[in-house]
């Protein structure tokens, strides 16, 4: 069974970065495509970057694109997002998630309906 620990929020202010991270253990982390997700109040779980299972594809939608990166280090069973240029409305909780069953080779995964293993979720926040 995978299970998935995420570190790295806190607090920051507009404009600056930090870099959050998602230790996998159990089954071989190579094999899974990963997700990183956010919520903020009273809004929808939102992806906001996506990796493929070789690392070699990735998505970010456009409120992100150019500020965030996923990455992913198999040899530290462990997947990245770093954040830079944070803005207020990048507060929220952050999740990692995998997708621990069938998938197809390079395809990526956006909708949270399409991961079976969650991380408890890490707090980002971002004052202006």
């Amino acid at each position: 069974q995978v299970q998935l620990v995420e570190s790295g929020g806190g607090l920051v202010q507009a404009g600056g970065s930090l870099t959050l991270s998602c230790v996998t253990s159990g089954r071989t982390f190579s094999s899974y495509p990963m997700g990183w997700f956010r919520q903020a109040p009273g809004l929808e779980r939102e992806v906001v970057a996506a990796i493929s299972e070789s690392g070699g594809y990735t998505y970010y939608p456009d409120s992100v694109k150019g500020r965030f990166t996923i990455s992913r280090d198999s040899a530290k069973n462990t997947v990245y997002l770093q954040m830079n240029s944070l803005k207020p409305e990048d507060t929220a909780v952050y999740y990692c998630a995998a997708r621990s069953g069938p998938f197809s080779r390079m395809r990526l995964y956006l909708s949270d309906n399409d991961y079976n293993t969650w991380g408890q979720g890490t707090q980002v926040t971002v004052s202006s």
